[in-house]
């Protein structure tokens, strides 16, 4: 896929801080921003479709209900401390 340019603007400490990781990886710092948005966008994607997941399940009447949750959380703390 072709690369294209696009502009941003950050303050002085966060462009501080990506050359600093930039220099240490020695990698471009090109590089470096392109895989924190890569990062940003995969993780900010992944919540939307579990949200949107979770709402369908919810119109369909998919719930659990709250005291069931609690203490199914409380029995696997429980085994796991055993």
């Amino acid at each position: 896929m072709a690369a294209r340019t696009a502009s941003i603007r950050v303050d002085e400490s966060t462009l501080d801080r990506v050359d600093r990781l930039a220099e240490a990886m020695d990698r471009s710092r090109s590089w470096v921003v392109a895989k924190a948005i890569e990062q940003y966008l995969d993780h900010e994607e992944w919540f939307v479709r579990s949200v949107e997941e979770g709402i369908t399940a919810a119109d369909r009447g998919d719930l659990h209900p709250h005291n069931a949750v609690i203490a199914e959380l409380r029995r696997k703390l429980a085994d796991s401390g055993s």
